[in-house]
């Protein structure tokens, strides 16, 4: 082989060689985009790695940061500890705003768990007796939330501008004179066999075995439900590229899929 044959092999090779690198090499993943994600640990944490996955797609790595603490997530993200979280709805981050001053926003929606009425003794709400006894939670969120539902149902009266945060004061009429008895969200489910019927938040009714094919007489709507929850992050940060792509990582087929495994039916996604 001549001094230029070998010249110009080894000068294919070199270029082969570049090409590669940026195909292949790390040139391909200089723009990845490293985020931390908080979430609520519990049967989110395998949705959520589906979604992580989804967000290799757009460059980006995804770091779940789980918490056991409903009031720690938005504080972290205030610190910029983590640069998105995806576990609340709007009632819940509007009174954390308003408690500490948070400047946080919702980005994109993930899902709703529809607060139900569930008995084990009634198939419908048409049903209930007079004087039914009617457990709800006993905290303000979701108390108002559980009136609401036996409001749209037709059970009972709330005074004009009682709204979301509404609290058995607010009962305007009750033609069946339910017995309302407010016990702890955790509660209530579970003593749903002392009761005619329970309002009862959609994780705590499967923590309570009730089944909402068989045991959920009603449920709020979900078009234009306050409750649906999102992704947030900081408000300055919002117009950031990599904010698009991972709500799109969440919000597609896949990850819905997963959604629906592991929720069996409890929850829906909101997008």
């Amino acid at each position: 082989m001549s001094a230029k044959q070998n010249l110009t092999r080894r000068s294919l090779l070199a270029a082969s060689t570049l090409a590669l690198s940026f195909t292949f090499g790390p040139a391909a993943f200089a723009d990845t985009t490293k985020i931390r994600v908080g979430i609520i640990g519990g049967e989110d944490e395998a949705v959520w790695a589906v979604a992580a996955e989804q967000a290799k797609a757009s460059g980006l790595d995804v770091e779940l940061l789980v918490f056991n603490d409903y009031t720690q997530p938005n504080e972290a993200l205030q610190q910029g500890e983590i640069d998105a979280n995806a576990f609340q709805h709007g009632p819940y981050l509007e009174a954390q705003i308003a408690g500490h001053g948070y400047t946080i926003t919702p980005v994109g929606l993930t899902a709703v768990w529809p607060i139900g009425l569930y008995s084990q003794k009634f198939e419908s709400v048409a049903d209930l007796p007079d004087g039914a006894v009617v457990g709800v939670p006993n905290d303000p969120s979701n108390a108002g939330r559980a009136l609401n539902l036996l409001q749209a149902e037709g059970l009972i009266t709330l005074r004009d501008g009682a709204g979301i945060l509404a609290t058995v004061a607010d009962i305007a009429e009750n033609p069946k004179n339910l017995d309302i008895k407010e016990l702890d969200a955790g509660v209530v489910g579970r003593a749903i066999t002392d009761l005619d019927a329970a309002v009862v938040n959609t994780d705590w009714a499967l923590k309570s075995g009730l089944v909402p094919d068989t045991d959920r007489i009603a449920q709020e709507a979900v078009e234009d439900n306050p409750y649906n929850n999102f992704i947030a992050v900081k408000t300055d940060r919002k117009d950031e590229p990599w904010v698009a792509d991972l709500v799109a990582a969440y919000q597609n087929e896949t990850v819905k899929a997963e959604f629906d495994r592991v929720y069996k039916g409890t929850g829906i996604p909101a997008y």
